[in-house]
């Protein structure tokens, strides 16, 4: 079996240390180097029950620093030789600015990190991976890691499918459409492995309280008001973390290089459902009541998409993968984990 060395980018975020964490357990003889740059969605912490994980390397870095990636590529880094790491053979790009709202006041940053960031980490896997006849070493992939929303907005019909065209509606959807196009470019144009998948709304285990559904667990618990944005009906197709994980790893393993998978949840929602049902498992596990009054209606945001639904059908098809939890087994999860770690949301808000 060929030991392979996974470099993950965002592997301190939410979905990134999820990841990795699942990436470690699935396959004993796999290394993984994190890279992250820590900013208020990156956080250390995320990672203390791998601190001490043999096949685990934590780097505190910038994917827009190309001397970085580039040694961290090709196992030149001095912590991958201290600790006996091969060159990097794998890549899962996961690292993003992503929260929408912060886009429209800071476009800027989104734009630096998502559309450079992937430049560097593209240009870094092909210097390293290029051979003289123009191949690719074998048996390396570069695992783009993309959202829903660069298709923008869907009627009351209908799902996104791969052909889909990107129509992205804030400076954060363009700019994770900016960097599909980036992945897309270095396959065509260099024959880059790449593959790219595109994700509905994640929620689970270590998502920041700035997100609609721990945010709003967070408001109940606090006895504070429940902000919805315009009417409520914006409906969205929510993923369990943990599944993402597990599609994620499918892509990466056998998915057709040059290629885009949906992975979805299968699970649409408007979101004044999901705040109704927080209300009533937080209730029921807290032993609280009344909750449903903590909710009031503020203004829609700019930009508001009124529905994203996946087609993940390709998925199922080509390489077998389905959502194990439906959205109430896994808000199940959710808010269990989230009344048992009220101390990690509380450095978490402070960090925001």
């Amino acid at each position: 079996m060929t030991r392979h060395t996974l470099l993950v980018t965002g592997g301190a975020g939410f979905i990134g240390s999820n990841f990795v964490r699942h990436m470690l357990a699935a396959d004993a003889d796999r290394r993984v180097v994190n890279l992250d740059l820590l900013t208020y969605a990156g956080r250390r912490e995320n990672l203390d029950d791998l601190a001490d994980h043999p096949r685990h390397l934590f780097v505190h870095g910038d994917i827009r620093d190309q001397a970085l990636v580039n040694a961290l590529m090709t196992g030149a880094h001095p912590d991958m030789a201290a600790r006996g790491f091969d060159p990097v053979d794998r890549v899962a790009h996961l690292a993003a600015e992503s929260h929408v709202d912060r886009s429209i006041t800071g476009p800027e940053a989104f734009v630096s990190t998502n559309v450079h960031g992937t430049l560097v980490l593209l240009e870094g896997a092909r210097a390293a991976w290029a051979e003289g006849d123009g191949g690719w070493r074998p048996g390396t992939r570069f695992l783009h890691v993309s959202t829903d929303e660069v298709y923008g907005s869907l009627g009351p019909e209908g799902c996104f499918t791969e052909r889909t065209p990107l129509a992205p509606n804030s400076p954060y959807s363009a700019s994770k459409a900016g960097s599909d196009l980036l992945a897309r470019a270095y396959r065509e144009t260099y024959g880059l492995p790449v593959v790219t998948t595109r994700c509905s709304n994640n929620y689970g285990p270590y998502q920041l309280p700035e997100k609609l559904i721990p945010v709003v667990i967070d408001r109940i618990l606090d006895r504070r008001a429940i902000p919805v944005y315009g009417d409520g009906r914006n409906v969205r197709d929510w993923l369990f973390v943990l599944d993402h994980c597990k599609g994620l790893e499918r892509v990466l393993e056998a998915g057709a290089l040059g290629e885009v998978y949906n992975i979805g949840g299968h699970n649409e929602w408007a979101n004044i459902d999901i705040v109704g049902l927080l209300c009533d498992r937080v209730d029921e596990r807290a032993g609280l009541s009344g909750s449903r009054s903590l909710i009031t209606f503020v203004t829609d945001r700019l930009g508001h998409d009124r529905r994203y639904a996946i087609d993940a059908g390709r998925m199922a098809r080509e390489l077998g993968w389905k959502p194990d939890h439906t959205f109430e087994t896994g808000i199940a999860e959710t808010v269990d984990w989230y009344l048992a770690h009220r101390d990690w949301v509380a450095r978490a808000k402070a960090g925001l």
